[in-house]
Formats: C-alpha cells, sequence, structure tokens
C-alpha cells in the first residue's frame, strides 16, 4: 500500500494539490536529536533552481507535528508534513483526456474517479518531498553511513530516438527546441557499511534497494556494480574482502562499499502537440497539455535516490540490531 519498511517503517499521506503531504515513520529510536533545521540542506537540495525544473514554487517548509520532545525522539511516531500552496488545480478540470504517459488513467480506473487527479495527485513528484524528509530522520539515526550521488547521462527524445549530450544545460536547450523533456541517469555511491546487512532471496540488499528506488516516480531501470572480479586481485583489509563497490554477496552486505545507477525516463507531459484517445468524444484527437509541467526533473533526483537509499540501509541497521544486538 503507502508504506514502506519493517522496523524503521514509513506511510506516505497527501496528495500534490491536497491542503497537504507528509510522512509518518515509526520505529525510530528515543533520544534522536531532531529540530527543523536538521531538514534544511535535503530540502534545499530538492528545491527547483529554474522553471526547466517546475514553475510551481512552493515553500516547502517542514512541520514536526509529533514523536519529538524538548529537540529529541520520544519514541512515539513522527509526523511531518508540508502545506501546498501554489496550487492551480483548474488546470487539471477533465475535457476527455488523459495526459499520455502519466497515471491520470490508471488512477481513475483503479479508485473508480474517487481520486485527487490534480497536479497528478498522489502519483507526483510531489510526494518524494516527504521522501526526503524522511531520509533526514534515517541518516539521524544511522549517521555513520555516506552516500554520495553524480548526475550522468543526459537525455532528450526526438521522434522515438535518444539523443545523449554530456552537458545537462545544452540537453535542456535542445528540449526546449523540441518541445519535449530530459531523461537521464544517477550513480549512487554508499560507503561504511556494517558487515551481514539483508537476507539471501526475498530481502536481499539488491531487492529492497530496488523496492525502494522503483518507488520514486519516473525511475525505468536499476543496475548494480558488476560482481565480476578476479580472485586474485581481492585482499583481505580489517577483516573485510576489498572488492571496489560490490558490497554484496548472496544479498548480504560484506563491508565493501556499494554503488549502482538509476535512470529517470524523460517527464511524460511536453510541449509538443500530441495525438491521443479522447473519451469524451470516443475519437483520437489532437491533444495541448495544460497547466505548469516539468522540462527536467532529473536534477531535483540525487537527493531523493539518496534518502531511499538511507531509508533501506537504517531499517536493515536496525533490524540487525534486534538480531544481533
Amino acid at each position: 500500500m503507502n508504506s514502506f519498511g519493517k522496523i524503521f517503517k514509513i506511510t506516505l499521506y497527501g496528495t500534490s494539490h491536497g491542503k497537504e503531504l507528509g510522512i509518518l515513520i515509526d520505529g525510530c529510536p528515543v533520544g534522536i536529536p531532531l529540530s527543523e533545521a536538521d531538514f534544511t540542506n535535503d530540502i534545499e537540495r530538492r528545491k527547483p533552481k529554474s522553471e526547466e525544473n517546475t514553475a510551481r514554487l512552493e515553500k516547502d517548509k517542514i512541520f514536526i507535528n509529533s514523536g519529538v520532545y524538548q529537540g529529541f525522539t520520544d519514541g512515539t511516531p513522527i509526523l511531518l508534513s508540508f502545506k501546498n500552496e501554489d496550487c492551480r488545480s483548474e488546470d487539471y478540470e477533465f475535457d476527455g483526456f488523459f495526459r499520455p504517459g502519466t497515471a491520470d488513467f490508471t488512477a481513475y480506473k483503479k479508485y473508480k474517479g474517487f481520486n485527487n487527479p490534480n497536479g497528478g495527485g498522489m502519483f507526483s513528484g510531489r510526494m518524494t518531498l516527504a521522501l526526503v524528509a524522511a531520509g533526514v530522520v534515517a541518516k539521524k539515526i544511522f549517521p555513520e553511513i555516506l552516500i554520495k550521488s553524480q548526475l550522468v547521462d543526459f537525455y532528450t527524445i526526438n521522434n522515438k530516438n535518444n539523443i545523449f549530450n554530456n552537458d545537462i544545460e545544452k540537453t535542456i536547450e535542445l528540449a526546449k527546441q523540441l518541445k519535449t523533456s530530459v531523461g537521464g541517469s544517477c550513480n549512487i555511491f554508499v560507503e561504511n557499511i556494517p558487515i551481514g546487512l539483508g537476507e539471501p532471496f526475498f530481502d536481499s540488499v539488491e531487492s529492497l534497494i530496488s523496492h525502494a528506488i522503483f518507488s520514486i516516480p519516473g525511475v525505468v531501470e536499476i543496475s548494480f556494480a558488476n560482481t565480476n572480479k578476479e580472485i586474485p586481485h581481492i585482499i583481505e583489509e580489517n577483516g573485510r574482502l576489498n572488492i571496489p563497490w560490490f558490497g554484496i554477496n548472496g544479498g548480504i552486505t560484506n563491508g565493501n562499499g556499494i554503488s549502482f545507477s538509476v535512470k529517470f525516463h524523460p517527464p511524460a507531459s511536453i510541449a509538443a502537440e500530441q495525438k491521443t484517445y479522447n473519451y469524451k468524444t470516443k475519437k483520437i484527437e489532437n491533444f495541448i497539455i495544460k497547466g505548469r509541467h516539468d522540462l527536467c526533473y532529473l536534477t531535483r533526483t540525487p537527493i531523493v535516490v539518496e534518502a531511499m537509499t538511507a531509508i533501506v540501509f537504517t531499517d536493515l541497521f536496525l533490524i540487525s540490531k534486534i538480531y544481533n544486538g
């Protein structure tokens, strides 16, 4: 449903154009120092830096509604929320067209038309703001872990063909000319991981990371570093097998760093005129998407991927503490 995790458990609520959105965190240990100021850096990293990111401008002020007393976590569920203030819901009035490539149609069918479709509703990238907030709490619990990210492989689409460019600004300019949008990939590097986290098969580290990462809107692919390392080049160091950037064997961490790549598709809503099915007229018609839509959300994704990675490893860390002391 809308929850993830076993010990460190998060539950999303709200919609893109609802009164507010947020996240409920259960399982946080007591005595962790936590204040609104702790969230500033990560929230700023997720904020749009230009109109290409989004024309919607929200304050993104966080409210800690429960779970913290006198500056420390008190063992009860932590409720974090954000107000939605810069909404234009009139842009999403149904005129017979579901926006191509979005969850508009599937959400309408699944929830029998009772869902709030404005701004994408629950399926909007706006919801990642709450994930970033949960990631901050996760990193406070497990501060030893180091997670870094790097954007690579920017691309746009022309007549169904991908056009790659090493310069994000040039890719954005090309996408403007083509009236399309920009996608790309993000590389993640994780260090200072304890040995023994994860389980074989269904709760393998790769399985849990993949589950978490695919919950981020726009993700289409994840791949982990190559495991084919030559045995003579493996050196035991401080009780660990020194295998650079592949710290997982049999689904369990071996103490080395972990790296993986996450690919995002370009935003589905583009400026170009398209042909699609009109559910009112029952005909294929020309269609131009109304309202504000992102030409490139890619530059805002690294902190979201980092947050979900932190959530996975913090949950595994707390599980390990329960079983191993």
